[in-house]
């Protein structure tokens, strides 16, 4: 299950998550599992001051999506491009495998709404 942050007290922005897609408000669908790369990927969730969500620059923040870079586990083989007669060349390589996604990883951390500003 996805970690859950409360970074303040007050009423929270709705979600939920289906499998690797997390719903924020029912305005904005993300692929969590699509956004993972060889990096960590922050996403700040901001709306406007008629309660529009995006996901970039914004008046006030209302969630920030964290996904850890991407795991991988990595195995020594047999190198099929060995030759011998080459100097630097190596009998093995290691061969480089990605962790299956997980969003048990993920961090959704929640902000508190802005009064006055409707969120529909």
């Amino acid at each position: 299950m996805i970690k859950i942050v409360k970074a303040n007290e007050g009423q929270k922005i709705s979600y939920s998550v289906n499998k690797n897609w997390l719903n924020i408000g029912d305005q904005i669908m993300l692929n969590l599992k699509s956004r993972e790369a060889d990096y960590d990927v922050h996403i700040d969730i901001t709306s406007d001051e008629f309660g529009a969500l995006g996901t970039g620059s914004g008046l006030y923040y209302v969630a920030q999506v964290d996904i850890p870079a991407r795991q991988y586990t990595e195995t020594e083989v047999e190198n099929p491009d060995y030759n011998e007669e080459e100097p630097y060349s190596s009998k093995t390589t290691i061969k480089r495998e990605a962790v299956p996604f997980s969003i048990d990883n993920v961090t959704l951390t929640l902000f508190a709404l802005k009064e006055g500003v409707i969120y529909e």
